[in-house]
């Protein structure tokens, strides 16, 4: 039985279990500070509204049969507190099924959560952890070895999130075959950083390698994972450096950062040492408790029974990106820009104060990670996640909209969670008697024009969305926009 326990993957465990705690308790942040304006009793797409319309159709939740802001920051709360102390390490000091209980607790609390978070929680890094967090609850504690089942089966989560991806690429957009994909991508992408605009001047030749080296690390190294060692090390330190690339060029919230933390699965402690000044010999030959090895075999049981859907969906012609195959997010499919936006579009809202608006009166509404002002340098705010600036890029591809009429409702009532969600606005807590919102084709600036001018964005205007309303102009519950209307 010495084969189910992997002493040499120590350093592995505590980078799993700390890193995905970390994780956890950002996301139980980010829930405490946008949940309640976004979906809360008062917010855009208020849970209560979804509790009543169809509550067999959600999955599992402690919300079920009763939501208040109140209890969603003690869910909230109480699950930033379980995320510490893994952290910390505290219950990983303890038998192994004290760790397992605080990794499933936070899952379950997230959980509830992300089951009634509708489009504001609808992305796929919410389903990864989630699936993550359970998994990571069976590597034990410091008394014993990790399970080598337990390790295999995040090892197999990170081949199903980086070949999904690689193969939805391949799939979904010519643009990754021509190997064109990042003459547009640095620019385009939903929440671009500092170095964004760097990488997207790079010259094109450089692109078309990025790209190589994307195709090679999603569709070639993850099955080099599941060799052995050290082998599967190198593998895993090609993940790494990929993802973090991604992470120095863009804002995809948690996604790589919790893809770099779940690759060291794959990292043997021998094969760290060789290379890094680490002590190769952290593990325990402590064997498994019976009991314990029974339940890790038995979630590694389940585990390989439910990978039969995204299994199937991997070799499927039409292969989904995103999905879950049960309301427990367990053993999903994953993947990330099947396809790539050419050109750049915002939404720009607007207000006035005057009873007759002119021209001079609008003012913008300005966000946090969404890019405004064409001389303000993006920002960097990954692994946090700003769902509302998420979601206004969406917008302008046809996302569902009536979320953002309640935002535009929401603002004509200078309501004061909905503001806090902004950066700056423009009437100081005042109520404006209009707004519009505005359709704008952004690029980045030249080396020359940012020379000249300053600015790292050229922007110009493409046409009206959302004509001048006033707050007369909603009904009790607007549920769409016209294109270039009002609310209908």
């Amino acid at each position: 039985m010495e084969w189910f326990a992997a002493p040499d993957y120590e350093i592995a465990r505590q980078v799993l279990q700390r890193g995905v705690a970390a994780i956890y308790l950002i996301a139980f942040l980010s829930t405490a500070a946008q949940f309640p304006a976004l979906l809360g009793e008062r917010g855009l797409l208020p849970v209560p509204r979804l509790l009543a319309a169809r509550p067999k159709a959600l999955g599992p939740t402690l919300f079920r049969w009763r939501y208040s802001d109140s209890l969603l920051r003690v869910v909230a709360g109480t699950g930033a507190a379980s995320a510490v102390l893994l952290v910390l390490g505290v219950p990983q000091a303890g038998p192994p099924e004290l760790p397992a209980i605080a990794f499933l607790a936070i899952w379950l609390l997230y959980l509830s959560i992300v089951n009634v978070g509708q489009t504001f929680y609808g992305f796929g890094w919410e389903t990864l952890l989630l699936e993550a967090g359970f998994l990571v609850a069976f590597l034990g504690s410091h008394s014993q070895a990790p399970p080598t089942t337990v390790l295999l089966a995040i090892v197999w989560l990170v081949f199903r999130l980086e070949f999904g991806a690689g193969l939805i690429k391949m799939r979904g957009d010519r643009v990754w075959r021509d190997l064109t994909a990042l003459y547009y991508h640095h620019e385009t992408q939903p929440m671009p950083n500092p170095v964004s605009r760097f990488a997207h001047l790079l010259p094109k030749p450089v692109h078309k390698l990025e790209v190589i080296g994307n195709h090679v690390a999603q569709l070639v190294v993850p099955f080099l994972l599941f060799l052995p060692q050290p082998i599967a090390t190198i593998a895993a330190a090609v993940v790494i450096l990929t993802q973090g690339w991604l992470v120095v060029s863009g804002n995809f919230a948690w996604l790589n950062a919790i893809t770099i933390v779940l690759a060291f699965a794959a990292v043997g402690d021998s094969a760290l040492a060789a290379v890094l000044p680490v002590p190769a010999d952290l593990g325990q030959d402590a064997p498994l408790p019976p009991h314990w090895l029974t339940i890790t075999l038995a979630v590694s049981l389940l585990v390989l029974v439910l990978s039969w859907w995204p299994a199937k969906n991997l070799v499927s012609r039409h292969q989904l990106m995103n999905a879950s195959f049960n309301r427990w997010h367990l053993v999903n499919t994953y993947g990330a820009f099947g396809s790539v936006t050419r050109t750049r579009y915002e939404v720009v809202v607007e207000g006035s104060a005057e009873e007759r608006p002119t021209e001079e009166g609008w003012r913008e509404y300005l966000f946090r990670g969404k890019p405004s002002e064409v001389s303000r340098m993006p920002r960097q705010f990954a692994p946090y996640h700003l769902r509302l600036d998420w979601l206004m890029w969406f917008l302008p591809l046809g996302s569902d909209d009536r979320w953002f009429v309640a935002f535009l409702h929401k603002l004509l009532l200078a309501d004061r969670p909905t503001l806090r969600l902004l950066r700056r606005d423009p009437f100081d807590g005042a109520p404006p008697r209009w707004l519009r919102a505005r359709l704008f084709r952004y690029r980045f600036t030249t080396r020359k024009e940012k020379g000249r001018t300053g600015d790292w964005w050229v922007r110009e205007p493409v046409r009206t969305v959302v004509r001048p309303v006033r707050l007369e102009d909603f009904g009790d519950a607007p549920q769409r926009v016209e294109p270039g209307g009002r609310p209908a």
